[in-house]
């Protein structure tokens, strides 16, 4: 009788995980601290997240359809297994963030204004993203598909580019770089004149 009734609650209990998923579309989130009240598991399509503290909150498990989050904070968020899909990131805080074991299928971001700083992107599926007029300082990015992506606009200061694809990505608007070309795959990457100094820095030459 125990193991029966131990069944019981085990499935009652699933039974309510599924009961408390959410599923929200064309909702306005406005000034919510989802740092007191956790942003409720499920999916979000076409929702607009406004001036919320989603700061050191658990984002995992989530699914982001055609989202846009404004002027958020949403620094050391985790976002285990999240879903981002055509995802908007404008003048938004994302302070030490972990892009990581992120769920790619569908993966879609824009950044724009946003502050990113001491964020670290592992291994991460990039291909096309546009980051424009951000503040990349000190950021990782590691083993990174970063194929068409473009930075427009962004300060780079610190910033490393470890082992990553950087083909046919778009730098010419950028500045503060500094990038290996003998760690990286860069064949077709795009430069100002000005900014190709960013590629010399590890040869310890002088350009005048």
């Amino acid at each position: 009788m125990s193991f029966i009734k131990e069944s019981n609650r085990f499935y009652q209990s699933l039974r309510v995980d599924v009961m408390e998923t959410k599923y929200a579309e064309g909702e306005l989130f406005e000034k919510k601290d989802f740092t007191q009240i956790f942003l409720q598991k499920g999916e979000y399509e076409q929702c607009t997240f406004k001036k919320c503290d989603f700061s050191n909150s658990d984002l995992s498990e989530i699914r982001f359809g055609d989202c846009t989050f404004t002027e958020c904070n949403l620094s050391m968020a985790s976002l285990a297994n999240i879903a981002l899909q055509n995802v908007t990131f404008r003048n938004c805080k994302m302070l030490g963030m972990a892009f990581k074991d992120l769920n790619y299928l569908g993966f879609n971001v824009y950044f724009e204004d946003c502050i990113l700083n001491q964020s670290s992107f592992y291994k991460a599926k990039l291909g096309k993203t546009t980051f424009k007029n951000s503040k990349l300082h000190e950021v990782i990015f590691s083993e990174c598909n970063l194929k068409k992506s473009i930075f427009d606009g962004c300060d780079l200061f610190r910033t490393a580019f470890e082992q990553s694809i950087l083909e046919q990505a778009d730098f010419r608007t950028s500045y503060n770089y500094s990038i290996n070309p003998d760690n990286n795959r860069m064949k077709k990457a795009l430069f100002s004149r000005d900014g190709v100094v960013g590629l010399l820095d590890q040869y310890d030459i002088i350009v005048e």
